[in-house]
């Protein structure tokens, strides 16, 4: 059986809110509501998703109705709060330095080891009271989304493996060997597992 670690989709930026209050812009409702209706969203017999906004939002759209969304604080992206908002190309450099120096915070940021430590146990704890017959999506953020994959292919932080496309992509895991079956793909482009 497998797990699935979704990211949410694009999201209405607004630099007065705090990044966990966004939710999903339009464009990522759109989204979301198209993989909803995918054949692989309605064999997910359970979601976990972060308890920031806009990752509970999708989880709600791809349970349409049929499941309870479990939310995990543990599940958070990486902690950026030092510095708040950053327009679109800080916010890059920001990131290729968080991935190319992962046991250094960048200005005041969680460490990238300590955000895939945390990412890592979240998933574990959950899995471990978890029905392996059953699929199961996480759903969360791009960031530690990265992180988790890394971990689970035994490669080092690095921002190589990072998810396309600025969201809103999934990949696969088996359950039983938590071996990564399917890279980063757009939730809409799935054609299942």
């Amino acid at each position: 059986m497998f797990a699935l670690y979704i990211t949410h989709p694009q999201v209405a930026i607004d630099p007065a809110v705090p990044v966990p209050d966004w939710g999903l812009s339009e464009r990522g409702r759109e989204r979301a509501r198209l993989a909803a209706s995918a054949g692989w969203a309605r064999q997910i017999g359970r979601f976990v998703a972060s308890a920031e906004r806009k990752a509970i939002e999708t989880a709600e759209i791809l349970a349409a109705g049929r499941l309870a969304v479990e939310t995990d604080h543990a599940m958070g992206e990486n902690d950026r709060s030092a510095t708040g908002y950053l327009p679109p190309d800080a916010f890059e450099a920001a990131a290729d330095k968080f991935f190319a120096h992962p046991e250094r915070s960048f200005r005041g940021w969680e460490r990238a080891v300590d955000a895939q430590a945390r990412i890592v146990a979240a998933v574990e704890r959950v899995l471990a009271g978890h029905d392996p017959e059953i699929p199961i999506a996480f759903v969360g953020h791009g960031g530690v989304g990265t992180l988790l994959k890394g971990y689970l292919r035994g490669t080092p932080i690095r921002r190589d493996g990072d998810q396309p496309g600025g969201g809103g992509n999934l990949f696969a895991f088996g359950l039983a060997d938590r071996i990564v079956t399917c890279d980063w793909t757009p939730m809409e482009s799935c054609k299942g597992f």
